[in-house]
């Protein structure tokens, strides 16, 4: 029987508990199942947009397979610090997905004067920040690990997550802002298409609100830290972040943005489900 272990030749534990086994192995099928799906559906219709996403998912099953393994190896530093870097940067990979679809769905609307970011900056200038946050984080995770710099890895994981948030937070602002004005002086676009941007809008809306509230969770974890009630609590990774992350990859496979196959090989020429094709580089819905 697994018994908890600190790190082989030293005193310091890196868990405060072990780490459950069967609850590692549900979301590690959970997680593999909307990642499959997640991945035929971006070559099939060649979503290359959703490549960031599908990165987070796959980041969300090595991190909670290595928790599954780390229930009988809780004196060993790898998979400790596998898990714990790659769950902690997996939603900066879904945020950088959320980030252009809405990009394309002023595009689809043509709404972009009503935008207050130009929609040509806009994507980069969110996904920037989003890798910036993601190296961060990543940095972070071998020195969480070494009890000498345990708290020096915390504030930087801190520092990453509070980007995260600013940013999320500009982009929230930012679809509510364009969604105010588009419905205050409406495109002719926006009144004729079929495509369902104002849907894309709300599950843009929800996913980023998850994301949101499981980095505001983490912050508080790291900064309680390891003495903190979350971190020798193992339920409250599952609760406010496992799930709601779950949550993220059902809600953005059912009722996120489909683009269908290009009628020639251009990823800019996309549609949202139920609209029609729009060809032409950087006008695609």
């Amino acid at each position: 029987m697994a018994v908890l272990e600190p790190l082989a030749g030293t005193t310091f534990y890196l868990w405060n508990y072990l780490p459950s086994q069967p609850a590692s192995i549900i979301f590690i099928i959970l997680f593999f199942i909307t990642t499959t799906l997640h991945l035929w559906r971006m070559f099939e219709l060649r979503s290359w947009f959703c490549i960031p996403f599908t990165i987070g998912c796959i980041c969300e099953i090595i991190g909670y397979a290595t928790r599954a393994a780390s229930y009988t190896q809780t004196s060993i530093l790898l998979p400790y610090i596998i898990q714990s870097t790659f769950l902690i940067i997996a939603p900066a990979f879904f945020a950088a997905s959320i980030y252009m679809t809405l990009g394309r769905v002023i595009r689809c609307v043509e709404g972009e004067p009503l935008s207050i970011i130009r929609v040509s900056r806009l994507t980069k200038t969110f996904v920037a920040g989003d890798i910036m946050s993601l190296l961060v984080q990543a940095g972070a995770g071998g020195l969480i690990a070494n009890t000498k710099t345990a708290q020096l890895g915390n504030n930087i994981v801190v520092a990453g997550l509070c980007i995260q948030l600013a940013l999320l937070g500009l982009f929230f602002a930012t679809a509510v802002t364009f969604q105010r004005r588009i419905g205050k002086e409406p495109t002719s676009e926006s009144l004729r298409t079929k495509a369902p941007w104002k849907k894309t809008l709300c599950v843009i809306y929800t996913v980023s609100a998850l994301i949101f509230g499981r980095s505001v969770f983490r912050v508080v974890e790291f900064v309680m830290g390891r003495d903190g009630y979350p971190m020798g609590h193992e339920w409250t990774l599952y609760v406010f972040d496992a799930v709601p992350m779950l949550a993220v990859t059902i809600i953005f496979w059912v009722w996120g943005p489909v683009f269908d196959r290009p009628a020639v090989d251009d990823v800019e020429s996309v549609v949202l489900d139920g609209g029609e094709i729009k060809s032409g580089k950087g006008r695609g819905c």
